[in-house]
């Protein structure tokens, strides 16, 4: 683990793993149904497209998130404020860092660590935040939050408060958000608490619109995909060659995100060569939706109890405070 260090600002690179990465990449491409994780979206480019996607009109899960905070900033800074001096925040997959600054600002947390794979974004935001909050220690971590990782020892002996805005649960299947969230309760201990972020079922149309956005923005966001796995692995998509698809399955309850090929093709990654016949698809990214009742069930299956839920009126989006339950 590498650190450069400051009074109050250290980046930490828990040098998440590549070997094990490229092996499941591999095997994901070999499948049936071809399918590429979504962590492959963050590079600086894709970082960048994911925050200009959350500020077009038909994306409304950031603005009626960040409405939510606003309205529920009180109730939701009371639910939060016990023993803060020695509190830490750690936000999972912290990108831009955009939404934790009133969170910091009420709080005033004695440590803030954001936790993202996207090393170069992670640290612009960081040394923005730590230079706007000079009181505060900025500890930015890089790895993949979506496995077990422990945090820096920076930071032991505080007490852990998560944040995971923007309804990033969705992107796992109910199986793995559980295990995710079992990650969680490790990381934050004992006294552990989570602020998330949840999309809730809604009409099919205003999801589809979401994912389709007029100015095809989330389709560059896909597509960049491709270009992060071509400079990281040296391979050869064609970009050209591929399209944006992204519809509702109402049977998973999930939008389903692919690229599929325009012809038939060949491509080489890593050494490997992977055949495309016309309108095969490659499967990277679900986003899960649930009605609060549903997310709260699966959130006690990883050892968490729902202390406080805040809904907007129209119950498009859920913001859960969640409590590591008491060991029986």
């Amino acid at each position: 683990m590498a650190a450069q260090r400051s009074s109050d600002y250290a980046f930490f690179d828990m040098q998440p793993a590549h070997t094990d990465e490229l092996k499941a990449l591999i095997a994901g491409l070999r499948q049936r149904q071809k399918g590429v994780s979504p962590k492959f979206f963050y590079d600086e480019k894709g970082s960048r497209l994911f925050d200009e996607i959350t500020e077009l009109e038909e994306y409304y899960l950031t603005r009626t998130e960040m409405a939510l905070f606003d309205r529920y900033h009180d109730q939701i800074a009371e639910a939060l404020a016990s023993s803060v001096r020695d509190n830490c925040l750690v936000e999972y997959g912290s990108g831009s860092s955009a939404k934790v600054p009133k969170l910091l600002e009420t709080l005033r947390p004695a440590a803030y660590v954001p936790v993202d794979i996207s090393a170069e974004h992670l640290q612009s935001a960081a040394r923005g935040l730590q230079g706007a909050y000079p009181w505060l220690s900025v500890y930015p971590t890089c790895a993949d939050f979506t496995q077990a990782f422990e945090l820096p020892n920076v930071v032991a002996g505080l007490d852990r408060t998560g944040f995971f805005p923007g309804s990033s649960i969705g992107n796992f299947e109910p199986n793995g958000a559980v295990e995710f969230l079992v990650n969680v309760t490790q990381t934050l201990g004992p006294n552990g608490r989570l602020l998330i972020g949840v999309d809730l079922k809604k009409d099919v149309g205003v999801l589809e619109a979401a994912y389709n956005d007029s100015r095809g923005v989330t389709a560059r966001f896909n597509l960049n995909l491709l270009v992060h796995l071509n400079r990281r692995y040296a391979g050869d998509f064609d970009v050209e060659n591929f399209a944006h698809r992204a519809s509702y399955n109402e049977a998973k309850g999930c939008i389903q995100m692919f690229l599929e090929s325009r012809s038939e093709q060949t491509i080489t990654l890593a050494g490997e060569r992977f055949e495309f016949a016309v309108g095969e698809r490659i499967h990277t990214e679900n986003s899960f939706k649930y009605a609060p009742d549903e997310f709260a069930q699966l959130a006690s299956r990883a050892g968490f109890s729902v202390t406080f839920t805040w809904v907007d009126e129209r119950r498009w989006f859920g913001v859960f405070l969640l409590e590591v339950a008491p060991a029986r």
